[in-house]
């Protein structure tokens, strides 16, 4: 359930009123909105409501039914906008993350950064961690992976997002990147999860191939739940009966969950599509469905790839693609 306190409601009031609900067994986590104080109050005990709504400051008590507590709109109405030093993502931004698929030499990420970045991208990706289906297929370079991404992202004026794949990659990532990647795979890795609840840095949960929305806010309570409330919900594309293409973009998934969750909602069009001349459409369709923020494959070689080529821009388009989501963004009162 949710405390809503009043508006003038003091610091002393607001104290007193998380003490009672942890003497009654609750985990409380606190979000301070433009207004009013909301106490997320989590717990299975079942309680008479008029107890808390009796105590000085409180203005009512709401209970909400959806499982995904911490994460949902309820407990924190207007929104979130997740800053990393000059880079917000929310509110009437959309940010645009862009790179290759993997980090493959120093020239190699500093050559796209530096295309990236004069277009207009703000953050830039790549993995220096690869969870690869072949065990015989690139795995990426590790941490020399993540230096070279760090230097290339400083050098060019981006910040920098990489997976982590599992808990003992958590400090070393942590030390390069601005934004820990979950990936597809290991969205239902709770373990993984509930460590990243313990960090400082924005988290973004990558949607599973096969899992519904209720499921993806159901991993991000995991994160918020170990009092990280940064936390981006990419829609990367669904499992469906289609062929035709990687994934099935679930494009009516984005104002759905900006609908359900507080949390800015990304898209990844190039592995939902997994083909450039298809990421294109797919990115300006995410944008107008409301998307926060875009993520994106770029490579100025894509032939010779270590993965994904397919499905990396070249740099012209890129460039192209940047500057008609510009004209999208501008007639929905956003900006880029």
């Amino acid at each position: 359930m949710i405390v809503v306190m009043e508006e003038k409601a003091t610091e002393t009031q607001i104290s007193k009123v998380i003490d009672r609900l942890t003497n009654l067994g609750f985990d409380t986590h606190r979000s301070t909105g433009v207004t009013r104080t909301l106490l997320g109050a989590v717990g299975a005990k079942v309680v008479d409501t008029r107890e808390l709504e009796l105590l000085e400051g409180v203005a009512e008590v709401v209970r909400i039914t959806t499982p995904y507590k911490l994460s949902s709109r309820e407990f924190k109405p207007e929104g979130m906008e997740i800053r990393i030093g000059d880079v917000r993502i929310g509110g009437d931004r959309v940010v645009v993350m862009a790179g290759p698929c993997a980090v493959e030499s120093r020239e190699q990420v500093d050559t796209i950064a530096s295309y990236v970045s004069r277009s207009g991208a703000r953050i830039l990706r790549g993995g220096a961690f690869k969870p690869r289906t072949s065990p015989y297929s690139f795995q990426g370079l590790g941490e020399e992976g993540l230096r070279y991404l760090r230097e290339a992202a400083d050098r060019h004026g981006l910040k920098v997002i990489s997976e982590v794949m599992e808990i003992s990659q958590i400090p070393m990532v942590s030390e390069y990147a601005d934004i820990l990647q979950v990936g597809a795979r290991n969205m239902q890795n709770f373990n993984l999860l509930r460590e990243l609840g313990r960090q400082r840095k924005p988290v973004m949960l990558k949607r599973g191939p096969a899992a519904t929305i209720e499921e993806t806010l159901l991993s991000t309570e995991y994160i918020v739940s170990g009092g990280n409330n940064q936390v981006l919900v990419c829609e990367r594309g669904i499992r469906t009966f289609e062929t035709s293409l990687r994934y099935t973009l679930d494009i009516s998934a984005i104002p759905v969950l900006k609908k359900l969750t507080y949390f800015p909602v990304v898209a990844d069009p190039s592995h939902a599509t997994g083909r450039r001349d298809k990421v294109i459409p797919m990115a300006r369709a995410a944008v107008a469905a409301g998307a926060d923020a875009l993520i994106l494959e770029v490579h100025h070689d894509p032939d010779n790839a270590q993965c994904d080529g397919p499905q990396a821009l070249l740099p012209a388009q890129f460039d192209g693609l940047m500057g008609q989501l510009r004209v999208i963004v501008s007639a929905m009162g956003r900006t880029i």
